[in-house]
Parts: C-alpha cells; structure tokens; sequence
C-alpha cells in the first residue's frame, strides 16, 4: 500500500498530466485496434501533417535562437542540447549529424541526455527526474556566456531540464526551450520559449510521435540555419562536409564538379590540391589562386566562400 507522501505526489502528478495537451485522449481514437491497416495509416499521416503547421507558428522565436546561436558561434561558442528520454535522443542525433555534415569540430554543438550514454538505447528509470544531473554535466563542460543550452521536453516540465536551464541561464549562456505545451516550466526558465504545440497524441501520451516530429524538425532548423549563416553552406550545397566514406568522397567530387562547372577529373584533382575540402577547392577553381593564397583568403573571410571568391577576384 502506498504511503501517504506517494500519494499526494501521484495525486499531484496525475493533475500535472491531466493538464497537459500531450497526454489528452480523444474519443474519435477509441476505435484504431478495429480499424484496417490503410486506414490507420491515413489517419496518422493525417495526424503527423499538422507539426509543421504547428512549427511555422513559432518561426519568430526559431529565429531569434538562430541569431544567438550563430553569434556565439562566431565567438567560440557552442551549442548544448540537455532532454530526457526521446527529447535527449534528438538532441543527441542532431548534435552527432553536424561534424560530417558541416566538418564542425564534436565540440562545436553537443547533446547531454538524462541517464547519460546508456540512456540513448535504454530508459534509464528516474534519470529524467533529477534535478542536478544536468547543472553537473554543464559544469563539467565549463559553460560560459558563450553558449547556446537548448533545453527539449514534451512536457515543458522535465525537472532534468529545468534544472539544467535555470543554472545555464545563471551563468550567463543563452537558454533555450523547445516544448510540446504551452505555459511550460522549461519556457518561463528560458530566455526564448519555443512552444509547439502539436495536440494530443495519436497514441495517448506517446510523444515520441508528434512531439518527436517537432522537435526534430526545430533542431533541424537551429543547426542547419546557423551553419548556413556561418558560410558553411554555398549556393545551397553543403561546402564544409567531411568525407569520412566513399559516398561522401563522391559527394565531394559531384558538387566541385556542379558548382565550378568542371569535369570530374577536374574536380578530383582541385580536391586533391586543397587536401580534401570542398570549400577550397571551389575557391581555387574559381579564382585560379594557389591553394596557400586561397587559404589565406578563406581565413580571412571567416570561412564564408563567397566573400573569398569577391576578395580574390
């Protein structure tokens, strides 16, 4: 039998949950076991369409945290992701894309999960509920005023995140929340309160579903943007990528190729002239620059190509 203490916090957390929009049941759901494949199919693609309705809603705050991002970028910064359960794993996946993506530095954007490594295969019980775990991580990653902590909880009440938000914002570092409820706990910590408020679930209480979507769909955007905007995209194509596998190696050949407009012989030779970087390599191809004047002229652009291939034309 339950003593009373575990009651009145049972009766307190069914309260907390009874008001949140992710855990809502709707009676349209009740028949899904009795209904055919296709059917179910229809219905929960129908479900999944309305995320990124939710998510152009929120396009003002996404910015302003790409601003920031980006500025701490530009200033050493990083940027850290904290969440439990499927909210770490997305910022644990997103946060793992960027090196061979952009050829950032592992450093550079980082995803802390509740319950740690282990945590990003197995639930790990209780880890969400600790309210230090992740003021000890950031810690241990000396945070400054430099960095970005993006906080991500379906909720909007994971008290791992919380804890994490209101020490990050104590030192000075940018705070972030992405959450699934409006009015959350992570929101009114974080200087900016990226709410999407995605529903009920299709499953109730499942937010790996919609919940899942959205957040991935705004750290998609949080990186993707602020990598852009530190130049390490050019004409929409991906210039930083570190080709780590023959298809990447490919990847690399193909868009010298397209982008200078040049054969793939070409292309590979440029490649091998700047040790592998694309970005060097259409810069060369572009100017007719040696690869150490090339490099200098990147370096002083901060890495944006376009504003080295004007410089040395």
């Amino acid at each position: 039998m339950p003593n009373d203490s575990e009651s009145t916090r049972l009766t307190e957390m069914l309260e907390v949950l009874s008001a949140l929009a992710t855990e809502a049941s709707t009676t349209e759901r009740g028949d899904l076991d009795l209904l055919e494949t296709a059917e179910l199919v229809r219905r929960m693609n129908a479900e999944d369409q309305r995320v990124p309705l939710a998510v152009a809603e929120r396009a003002d705050e996404i910015a302003r945290a790409v601003d920031g991002i980006t500025e701490r970028f530009r200033r050493g910064g990083r940027l850290i992701y904290i969440g439990a359960g499927t909210a770490g794993r997305v910022g644990v996946l997103d946060a793992s894309e960027c090196p061979p993506t952009f050829g950032t530095d592992p450093s550079m954007v980082v995803g802390l999960i509740a319950g740690g490594e282990t945590a990003i295969r197995s639930a790990v019980e209780n880890a969400e509920d600790d309210a230090e775990a992740a003021e000890a991580s950031l810690r241990e990653l000396e945070i400054t005023d430099r960095d970005t902590i993006v906080g991500i909880s379906a909720s909007g009440r994971t008290p791992y995140v919380v804890g994490g938000l209101r020490y990050a914002r104590g030192v000075g570092a940018l705070t972030a929340a992405i959450a699934s409820n409006p009015h959350s706990d992570i929101g009114a910590v974080a200087e900016i309160a990226i709410e999407v408020v995605t529903g009920p679930e299709f499953i109730s209480g499942s937010t790996r579903l919609k919940a899942g979507t959205a957040q991935k769909l705004v750290v998609n955007m949080l990186t993707t943007l602020s990598m852009i905007k530190l130049g390490k995209t050019y004409r929409g194509v991906m210039v930083d990528l570190l080709a780590t596998n023959e298809k990447l190696h490919a990847r690399s050949v193909r868009t010298v190729s397209q982008l200078a407009g040049v054969g793939v012989d070409e292309a590979s030779a440029a490649l091998r002239t700047a040790d592998g970087s694309v970005k060097l390599a259409l810069l060369i191809l572009a100017t007719g620059a040696d690869a150490e004047r090339a490099t200098r002229a990147l370096a002083e652009a901060d890495g944006i190509l376009r504003e080295a291939i004007s410089a040395l034309s």
